[in-house]
């Protein structure tokens, strides 16, 4: 079954700062993450650059990232995004899937997921959503093949530091995460 995607997606508009909802438990994110949120900036080039970043006991651990429209050509919002691991030594590049399955009018909520059905994130503009507008995106998901049970609602307890001034982990977070912490 050939997903839906949202089509001309205004990057412009995208950009800034999201906040992960829930998503599919995955190797590369800590198991005990919180305040985990992402924040995508238009690069001159027109890529996009990422940020991705989470909170484990107090620390910072973060990923940065380019992302850009996997074909240029098409209106399809299917974009590549590629990161360096680890991210205390970037050596390795990793390239992935990002594929935007919906977003709303006013850009304040979206649903990504990609080919295989392997990864599936809720984001929002705020740190919290409204149910109603989850079980949409849930039920969306569902549409699209995916197996919505696996989905693990993502803590934001307290809000970190907007800036990058919290104590940082020094990529460990990279290292507990392949060994399923």
């Amino acid at each position: 079954m050939a997903m839906r995607v949202v089509r001309n997606l205004d990057l412009e508009r995208y950009a800034g700062r999201w906040y992960e909802i829930a998503c599919f438990p995955s190797t590369f994110q800590p198991k005990t993450g919180t305040n985990t949120r992402a924040t995508y900036t238009l690069n001159p080039d027109g890529t996009v650059g990422v940020l991705n970043e989470t909170w484990t006991d107090g620390r910072r651990g973060h990923i940065q990232g380019t992302a850009w429209r996997a074909d240029p050509a098409n209106d399809e919002a299917k974009l590549k995004v590629r990161f360096f691991v680890p991210p205390f030594l970037p050596v390795f590049p990793v390239t992935g899937d990002y594929w935007v399955l919906h977003i709303d009018d006013d850009y304040q909520y979206a649903l990504i997921g990609q080919p295989s059905r392997k990864y599936l994130w809720i984001l929002c503009r705020q740190p919290r959503m409204d149910e109603a507008v989850y079980n949409e995106l849930v039920e969306r998901a569902k549409e699209e093949g995916y197996d919505v049970s696996k989905l693990r609602k993502t803590a934001h307890p307290e809000p970190p530091p907007e800036s990058e001034e919290s104590p940082k982990d020094g990529g460990m977070w990279w290292l507990k995460s392949l060994f399923g912490k």
